[in-house]
């Protein structure tokens, strides 16, 4: 597994996480018929608030970035990017795992939203996710807290 770490974002961060975000959504929005160029990227400036995100680092350079954002029921994990080339390397599942354990001991369920027949979907299945809800573009995804180990 790549050498990799998280670090809290700022607002300077914004533009390389929209772009990412570009890249990594296009084939999945292509594929629906959704992708606009423009739009994918304003999206993310105006959803993006750098206390609830974590920008991911692999050997010291910008590779990704998650967010997680508490809620009333549950904290919502959005914005979960990661540079292709980097994909199957762990990074993810690694990130994801730590994100997971303090959702865990906080006793705090997680929920997702993920693309219409995204890969990223068998990533969340791994890790507890259940469907809970969807529409033609998203699918809703729910993971309770486990209990810790007795």
């Amino acid at each position: 597994m790549e050498d990799w770490k998280l670090r809290p974002a700022s607002v300077a961060d914004v533009e390389a996480i929209a772009e990412l975000k570009a890249v990594v959504m296009k084939p999945d929005l292509e594929r629906l018929g959704r992708y606009d160029e423009q739009r994918v990227r304003q999206r993310l400036r105006d959803r993006f608030e750098p206390a609830h995100t974590w920008i991911i680092e692999v050997d010291g350079a910008f590779a990704g970035c998650v967010a997680m954002r508490p809620a009333e029921d549950a904290h919502w994990l959005e914005h979960f990017y990661l540079d292709p080339a980097l994909h199957g390397r762990g990074i993810g599942s690694g990130v994801l795992r730590e994100l997971l354990d303090g959702s865990d001991r906080a006793g705090v369920p997680v929920r997702l939203i993920v693309v219409q027949g995204s890969a990223a979907r068998r990533l969340y299945e791994r890790h507890g996710f259940t469907w809970e809800d969807e529409d033609p573009v998203d699918v809703v995804m729910l993971r309770p807290p486990s209990p810790a180990p007795a």
